[in-house]
């Protein structure tokens, strides 16, 4: 098999999958894939501080995967665009998948 040239996007993909490791953001992220809420709300809602939530959201912030939106005084966070969205409901669906059992001889 021919090596694959290095490409500049796996690092910052690696990235992204790292960030979207932890549970607790993950968590976080999946509550912004439907609609947009604000840091106590989703705080309330996944039982956690919301200076946890909002340490959170920084970091989800800086990578791109959510984007915060201002109305009046209060931030709202919602999921960055359509591809974090559309990946979080594909991966979501593959672990929903039964197990298929492998070939046999493998």
């Amino acid at each position: 098999m021919t090596p694959l040239p290095e490409d500049e996007r796996v690092v910052p993909l690696a990235d992204l999958f790292r960030l979207l490791g932890d549970p607790t953001r993950l968590r976080i992220v999946l509550a912004c894939v439907s609609a947009r809420h604000p840091v106590g709300a989703i705080a309330d809602a996944l039982g956690l501080s919301p200076s946890l939530v909002s340490h959170h959201l920084r970091l989800l912030r800086a990578a791109r995967i959510v984007r915060a939106e201002r109305a009046g005084k209060q931030v709202f966070y919602v999921a960055a665009d359509q591809h974090i969205s559309a990946m979080l409901a594909g991966m979501l669906e593959h672990v929903a998948e039964p197990v298929a059992e492998p070939p046999l001889g493998a």
